[in-house]
């Protein structure tokens, strides 16, 4: 059965930069390349586009063209995951690899380098997007700190504290005054809300009126919104009161203790900003808050045996194959899913004989590169004494084609092998540092599932479980658990553990 590959195949780059010293060790960008498409290959992946920055520094890479390439790329879905040989082949530049792992993150795109072996694709490797998002964060609130900090001070003083005035003022000798044509227009505003009780309402009238906004666009039921509930209209304006969250399109309120009131000229009358907030008060009590539509617990994991993804219809009671019609109700699913997991993690031995037997392919696999460098060593010698000898006069040049045709196709051999091994242990070691992660979830998933939230649960599927087979009368679960190379099972299925069982299909 297809595990990852097939038309849902993940769509991936390889990221080649390697620089003029690099190259001087002889650090080929070639083997790089077949390195991370032999990693890409073996996890099923396509390699869609290759990014190359030869003979440049890693000092300063994300103005670089290819990097504005790749960054495009992943925020359009054309890649959704970036592979590499390691973290200073990406950026040598600490505050440039967290920007990276910041557009990463937000475009829900995964890094993945072999030597440090991080797949965010896998459990254990979305630990490093949390530690670079903890360092990017500390860094943002040392920087936002130090800019706070001057806030209340400026604003107490009179001073400016940067950003455009409200509509309906401007700065005038770095104070803050009544703009003469924008402030008899948010009056307005408030006498036809006060009227009509209605944001968009108003937003309609001042358009159809011919006003428009400071920059000339079309008056929305959101503007007027914020300009209602700006204290500034009243002659207060309120200072250092938001703090704005990491996807900097949302912000919450600080504390009121932090907050900075300073007193301007107002706009409106008291008994007028009372009326309307008293209005607008009313009004968000009556709103009924829309819950989130609910993500199905195994939705994108479940599969058919015909190779479709199964989801829940709205309304329906089961997980649907859109192909073949297979169903299994979701609460089945459930059930069986729960019992395997937990009949798996009851058997220590079982554990500790995988473990023992990830740790002997791991040891096999480095021995074989091992040897492999040493033969690769061995055939550049013979190809220099070879050189040596020619140049030296030891033999006629037609006898040199003869000598040194073979020594070249075992060193072409060679160059291709090593690449590809050096990719399964990368498979190997980054399915490994799973392990622990995936067994440690998935107990804490059986013992507690019944107290657990929606949610919760949704994301400790996820920490544990890699791909779900519903079949006529049997289910196979496909655990985050194993590399490749330590079961009969392997070659079928690289990722991790497969836990059969039979089901009984209701009615």
């Amino acid at each position: 059965m297809q595990r990852d590959g097939g038309l849902d195949a993940k769509r991936v780059g390889v990221w080649i930069r390697v620089s003029t010293e690099d190259q001087a060790r002889g650090e080929s960008p070639e083997h790089h390349e077949r390195r991370a498409c032999a990693y890409a290959e073996m996890k099923g992946w396509e390699v869609a586009e290759t990014y190359r920055l030869e003979a440049v520094s890693g000092k300063a890479v994300i103005a670089h063209a290819e990097a504005q390439r790749m960054l495009a790329d992943i925020r359009s879905g054309r890649i959704s995951g970036l592979v590499f040989s390691k973290l200073a082949r990406l950026a040598r530049n600490t505050k440039e690899l967290l920007e990276f792992a910041d557009h990463f993150r937000a475009a829900n795109a995964d890094l993945i380098s072999l030597q440090e072996s991080i797949d965010t694709s896998s459990p254990a490797g979305r630990l490093f997007f949390t530690m670079i998002a903890a360092m990017a964060q500390w860094e943002r609130e040392e920087i936002a700190d130090r800019v706070a900090a001057t806030v209340p001070i400026r604003a107490q003083l009179g001073k400016s504290t940067g950003g455009a005035a409200p509509y309906g003022y401007q700065w005038l000798d770095k104070r803050l005054a009544v703009h003469p044509d924008e402030a008899p227009v948010r009056r307005l505003m408030f006498e036809l809300f006060a009227e009509h009780q209605r944001k968009r309402t108003v937003a309609r009238i001042l358009n159809d009126r011919g006003y428009r906004t400071r920059k000339g666009e079309m008056w929305s039921g959101t503007t007027i919104d914020r300009l209602l509930t700006d204290t500034s209209a009243r002659g207060v304006r309120r200072l250092n009161y938001t703090r704005t969250n990491d996807n900097k399109k949302a912000w919450t309120l600080k504390p009121e203790s932090d907050w900075v009131m300073v007193p301007v000229e107002a706009i409106v009358s008291d008994e007028l900003w009372d009326k309307c907030a008293a209005i607008l008060t009313t009004q968000s009590q009556q709103v009924k808050h829309v819950t989130r539509k609910a993500v199905h617990l195994f939705a994108g994991i479940a599969h058919c045996h015909c190779g479709t993804k199964m989801y829940v219809r709205a309304g329906s009671p089961k997980y649907v194959c859109e192909g073949c019609r297979n169903k299994i109700p979701t609460g089945d699913l459930e059930a069986v899913f729960l019992s395997e997991l937990h009949r798996f993690l009851l058997s220590p031995a079982e554990i500790e004989a995988h473990s023992r037997a990830v740790a002997d392919a791991i040891r096999e696999k480095e021995r074989l590169i091992e040897k492999t460098l040493g033969d690769f060593k061995k055939v550049e010698a013979e190809e220099d004494a070879v050189f040596d000898l020619y140049n030296a006069g030891g033999f006629p040049k037609e006898d040199f084609a003869r000598r040194h045709r073979p020594i070249s196709e075992r060193r072409r051999q060679l160059e291709e092998e090593l690449p590809r091994i050096q990719a399964e242990l990368d498979v190997m070691r980054i399915a490994a540092s799973s392990q622990e992660e995936a067994i440690q979830g998935a107990k804490t998933l059986t013992e507690g599932w019944s107290s657990m939230t929606a949610p919760q649960k949704r994301q400790m599927v996820e920490a544990t479980t890699n791909r779900i087979v519903i079949g006529k009368e049997e289910i196979e679960i496909d655990l985050l658990y194993l590399p490749s190379g330590t079961s009969d099972q392997s070659a079928t299925h690289p990722q991790g553990f497969w836990a059969a069982t039979s089901w009984k299909r209701a009615g």
